[in-house]
């Protein structure tokens, strides 16, 4: 960590600017902006005015939205990685096998965040794709990565998170997600049963680095109306985990995975 002598505001705040567009907000109006951030309208203008000029932000006038070129700052990540190259041919062939859509996440902060995924079908309301960020909580590649914390990380994680109710099962005390996580470790995978959204059930596995480190995490999602919890036990668990294990060891020594 930098000293606080070192850090510099104003890229925070127009860092802020940028994560203060989103699905549910594609456009902001100036005093927008400047509420969602917490800036006066003047610096908010100052800062939408520079990444208009820099590329990164277009206006009609009155709307200001993201422009295509913010994905440059999602792929000089990505393009850092091994971990997406060496995952998606085992993304597809665990897909192709099992018939359901498989992915590969990383934790950031109190997210997973999606560097992976190979598709069969539309499960759930919202499309996820590359850079989709979930609550760590309600999923069950979140619950992988928690799982895996130091206990001092862990616990510090439970004392701040907010456990908003996504769905009627999702998980809702920390205590009862302690518990949960400690099953995670002992069993080695992590089934989630339609807490982040109704009718999307998911199981997951983790990816480790050669220091043996969870480093990611690896899921199968299916819909509750085709499969049960049963048979993602008995059917989807040895694949995923198999698949788990494939990653690891193709990893190679210096894979850099963005762990938060």
């Amino acid at each position: 960590m930098a000293d606080r002598s070192d850090f510099v505001q104003s890229l925070e705040r127009g860092l802020a600017v940028i994560r203060a567009f989103d699905r549910s907000h594609p456009e902001l109006s100036l005093s927008e902006v400047a509420a969602a951030t917490g800036v006066t309208r003047a610096a908010a203008r100052r800062f939408l005015l520079t990444l208009a000029e820099l590329g990164y932000v277009r206006s009609d006038g009155r709307f200001f939205s993201l422009s295509p070129r913010v994905l440059e700052l999602g792929y000089a990540y990505l393009s850092s990685l091994s971990l997406p190259e060496v995952a998606e041919p085992h993304l597809e062939q665990l897909a192709t096998e099992v018939n359901e859509s498989s992915s590969v996440s990383v934790l950031d902060g109190f997210d997973v965040v999606y560097v992976a995924r190979v598709p069969t079908s539309r499960i759930m309301t919202v499309s996820i794709s590359v850079g989709t960020r979930f609550p760590a909580y309600a999923t069950s590649m979140g619950r992988v990565l928690l799982a895996a914390l130091p206990d001092e990380e862990l616990e510090a994680y439970l004392k701040d998170i907010r456990l908003d109710r996504l769905t009627s099962r999702t998980i809702g005390s920390a205590a009862a997600l302690r518990t949960e996580l400690q099953r995670v470790r002992a069993q080695g995978w992590a089934l989630v049963d339609q807490e982040l959204e109704e009718g999307l059930r998911a199981v997951a596995a983790p990816i480790r680095d050669r220091a043996g480190r969870v480093v990611a995490a690896v899921n199968l999602s299916s819909h509750a109306g085709r499969t049960t919890l049963e048979a993602i036990r008995r059917d989807l668990v040895p694949p995923l985990l198999a698949t788990a294990a494939r990653i690891s060891a193709d990893l190679p020594a210096s894979t850099r995975t963005g762990r938060r």
